[in-house]
């Protein structure tokens, strides 16, 4: 796998941080010593590893210098972690919404790129994606230069039941360009997909021929399609296009070899330009949407196994934006069933109810595990949360004690990578009408009574939300060979082996 090699070295360097006693500026100079070199082994320009590094290293010291840790190594490393990663991000996140095309509307998509990138794949993989999504989709081959890849687009087309259209008598590619897209057009095709002809190197014809074809079509979008294993060449090859083509997105092909695949990620800072999807095999449904955070996390593994309340938040705005509430947070970990209990919009109301707390605490405190200060202690961080959020100092506790519950869950489910897919596999692999018997239970015994249950947790706690936190569950049968919990429930981390997620010790 591209880039699986820097994303084992990083890994190292964030285990020397964890292993080590003090984290002082020793430490972090060895630290980003090593993710540098890891960096500029996979072919990452030079520049932009030394700007990492400095960025990195001045939040470090900012906060160091704070004194806000309070000599707590925990919250030392938690820091640092944090700031590689956000600056690991913001390498292949240039922070440009691509643009999305609308149904009922024709959206037309030029692809453009250097021969053997895959473009012509990429195109018919394109396609199939948004014909999935609803989208009446096409493809246009202009690309008269290459033998062959007319035939190329009419075989992979019919295969996956794609409209195309191609010329193997007109030679001239902007005219074979502008009839499809008119023929589509008026056809009523919402996707309208361009593939134009491709060079073995950056031949002036080629780009004089990608204006004209764009002139021709008007294109929405146009796609650099980029080899992810050029290396240093890619930064090169996407500002020459840029200049010529002034693409407005990426698609980076070939992630399932072997190669470095850094350059890709040096072509995104050097021309400004998202990335969309990454080509990850031959088939045609080999195409994967492309997301910075989840990327980086992938790339980091289960290393960065703390959930922090800022974490926690962002998933609870992910849930809310997912679609009704009484569909989706019935099978989440960590919300409390008694959140949900009316209609939709009075449950939204009190998850932002939630996120209002958190959008009065620092940048310390959404970044810490939550256990700082107890709102209720002299020193409690979380009292100026409390006053400026307009909750109670008990609304807090009930905050923390939903988020914590929450953090269990991901640990158990590999750190907070595994936390989503783990909910995923643990619906995939259920028995049929499973599913169905938990949400009985949830109803009848509420959130916290199945979540103490799986966990073992033993708080007495009562619950704002109704109810009380004490109880226990049924039995649930089906789950036979798995280690008992409270109330016949098996052990979380039993079952995320079952289902290959491992365990809490990973």
């Amino acid at each position: 796998m591209v880039l699986a090699d820097l994303g084992r070295k990083l890994n190292a360097a964030l285990s020397s941080l964890s292993r080590a006693p003090v984290v002082d500026e020793k430490v972090l100079d060895a630290l980003l010593k090593e993710i540098c070199a890891a960096l500029l082994e996979s072919d990452v320009n030079v520049k932009l590893v030394q700007q990492l590094r400095q960025k990195v290293k001045a939040k470090a010291k900012a906060y160091f210098e704070s004194g806000a840790d309070r000599g707590k190594e925990a919250n030392r490393k938690n820091v640092v972690q944090k700031a590689i990663f956000d600056e690991l991000v913001q390498l292949v996140d240039p922070g440009i919404e691509p643009y999305k095309p609308k149904k009922g509307h024709p959206n037309v998509i030029m692809a453009v790129g250097l021969q053997g990138n895959g473009k012509t794949t990429t195109c018919t993989k394109l396609a199939v994606y948004y014909q999935k999504r609803g989208f009446k989709s096409c493809i246009v081959c202009a690309d008269t230069f290459r033998a062959g890849a007319f035939d190329q687009t009419r075989q992979s087309a019919t295969k996956a039941k794609v409209a195309y259209f191609g010329s193997y008598t007109e030679t001239d590619p902007v005219a074979i360009a502008a009839q499809g897209v008119s023929k589509f057009k008026k056809e009523r095709f919402e996707v309208i997909i361009v593939d134009t002809s491709g060079r073995h190197k950056q031949e002036s014809e080629l780009f004089e021929e990608m204006v004209q074809i764009g002139q021709a079509v008007k294109p929405d979008m146009t796609v650099l399609v980029l080899d992810a294993s050029i290396g240093q060449a890619a930064e090169a090859q996407s500002r020459a296009f840029k200049e010529s083509a002034d693409f407005g997105a990426i698609i980076v092909t070939k992630m399932d070899g072997h190669a470095k695949g850094g350059g890709a990620i040096s072509a995104v800072a050097a021309t400004q330009t998202p990335i969309i999807f990454l080509g990850v095999g031959e088939h045609l449904t080999d195409l994967d949407r492309f997301s910075p955070q989840p990327f980086i996390s992938k790339l980091l593994g289960p290393r960065r196994c703390k959930l922090s309340i800022r974490d926690w938040r962002e998933q609870i705005q992910n849930v809310m934006n997912m679609g009704p509430l009484s569909k989706i947070a019935s099978m989440i970990p960590g919300l409390p069933q008694d959140l949900l209990q009316g209609s939709d919009e009075e449950g939204s109301l009190r998850m932002k109810r939630m996120l209002y707390i958190t959008d009065s605490m620092s940048a310390v405190e959404l970044d810490s595990d939550g256990s700082t200060a107890s709102p209720r202690g002299s020193h409690g961080a979380y009292r100026a949360s409390q006053r400026g959020s307009g909750t109670s100092v008990r609304e807090v506790e009930e905050l923390l004690c939903q988020y914590r519950m929450m953090a269990n869950m991901a640990k158990q489910a590999g750190g907070k990578n595994g936390w989503m897919s783990a909910i995923q596999a643990m619906q995939r692999s259920m028995p049929p009408g499973m599913l169905q018997q938990m949400q009985r239970q949830m109803r009848g015994g509420g959130m916290q009574e199945m979540m103490k249950a799986m966990m073992g947790w033993t708080g007495r706690r009562p619950s704002r939300y109704g109810g009380n936190a004490t109880g226990g569950m049924g039995g649930l049968g089906g789950l036979g060979g798995l280690g008992g919990g409270a109330g016949g429930m098996p052990n979380m981390g039993d079952m995320f082996k079952m289902m290959g997620m491992g365990g809490a010790g990973r």
